[in-house]
């Protein structure tokens, strides 16, 4: 019975053992699609590949039979989007003999490009708003090695130091006007349609500096000339009503949101993000902090899935704009980073029962359990 039994394993795994292909990172496996040569000294930490997720529960909400999925970017390795665009721009600074690179962050950009920079052997300088960066990001930047200074002033001013300083001595800048940055944040698109087999009739998208929205487009369109895909996808792009220039068109000289990851008042992709709006067809709308803290709560209640409070405006868009949806659309919600980026505000904002003080004892448990 044993030996049947094992003939049948390994006879199995014989049939099989080229179909668990090992991911090496989204340069080696979108290679032909980036700014790469065979010299050039790929520095990844084997991101991409992350999940697009069937979200029942907004499917029940939205009805009209469509189908809504989590594109779940918070599972890259330093938990957000940013290393894959981070990749590519300090692969390419590698490539150019660079020895630090500089950004200015409101939390991920910071714990992103200073792994990446320590993966490559480099140092790295990060400007932060002082106190407006949430704790998970910053112990990132810390234990990857950042050298961070924090000023009294907004994100638009730390980008604004970050840009001259660029321009003046031998520094990368890796924010997303790097435009290595938008090559390898394109690829989230490429994933997109590989998983479904088409592109979706929507797109949904936080905006905060508008580099994700622009790179998204890119890929698709790249597909799309292709042909690997027959058709685009309408781009709706979304933002807290504390920060929506692109919404508002204006510049807001003091952005305010709990979403703090897209707390920007300035957007260095404006221009390119109204290109993508106005190519797809798409739109741009406001979503309030409670509109964003409801959706953050349901994915984590009703999906499991923990994201940051800025991906939720994703999820709290496209229940705001529920009415403008057709039938049976196929819709994808991207979730920019992970919820434990910013623990205090899931430790502030939840539906959970929570009780302390309890004495050890049996009784005490099943009686609070609920059993008699």
């Amino acid at each position: 019975m044993k030996n049947n039994f094992l003939k049948k394993v390994f006879s199995r795994k014989k049939e099989t053992k080229n179909i668990f292909k090992p991911w090496n990172g989204l340069i080696e496996e979108y290679r032909e699609w980036l700014p790469v040569s065979e010299r050039t000294p790929i520095i990844s930490l084997q991101e991409g590949q992350t999940p697009l997720i069937l979200l029942h529960s907004i499917n029940e909400i939205i009805g009209k039979n469509v189908k809504v999925y989590a594109k779940y970017d918070g599972l890259n390795p330093t938990g957000s989007f940013k290393d894959r665009g981070m990749t590519m721009a300090i692969t390419k600074a590698k490539e150019e003999k660079c020895e630090a690179v500089i950004c200015a962050s409101t939390g991920n950009t910071s714990a992103s490009a200073a792994a990446y920079a320590k993966r490559g052997g480099m140092r790295s300088f990060v400007l932060i708003p002082d106190g407006y960066v949430a704790q998970g990001k910053l112990a990132q930047a810390l234990v990857y090695g950042a050298e961070i200074l924090a000023i009294k002033g907004n994100f638009d001013k730390a980008l604004e130091i970050v840009q001259e300083i660029s321009k003046s001595y031998p520094i990368t800048l890796v924010n997303s006007v790097n435009p290595y940055r938008i090559q390898g944040q394109k690829t989230a698109a490429f994933e997109v349609i590989d998983f479904l087999g088409k592109a979706p009739d929507y797109l949904c998208i936080p905006m905060g500096n508008a580099g994700n929205i622009t790179a998204y487009w890119l890929g698709f369109k790249e597909y799309y000339q292709a042909k690997l895909c027959k058709k685009l996808p309408k781009m709706f792009g979304f933002q807290a009503s504390g920060s929506a220039p692109l919404v508002f068109n204006k510049i807001v000289e003091n952005p305010n949101t709990i979403a703090t990851a897209i707390r920007i008042g300035n957007p260095v992709n404006r221009k390119k993000a109204l290109q993508v709006k106005k190519e797809s067809k798409g739109d741009f709308f406001d979503v309030s902090d409670q509109e964003i803290l409801h959706a953050y709560k349901l994915l984590g209640a009703k999906e499991g899935i923990f994201c940051e409070p800025a991906s939720a405006a994703s999820v709290a868009g496209l229940l705001k704009v529920a009415n403008e949806i057709p039938k049976n659309s196929t819709i994808v919600c991207v979730l920019t980073g992970n919820g434990l980026k910013d623990p205090d505000c899931a430790i502030t904002n939840n539906d959970a029962k929570f009780e302390s003080g309890l004495d050890p004892e049996l009784r005490t448990i099943i009686k609070r359990l609920g059993f008699k």
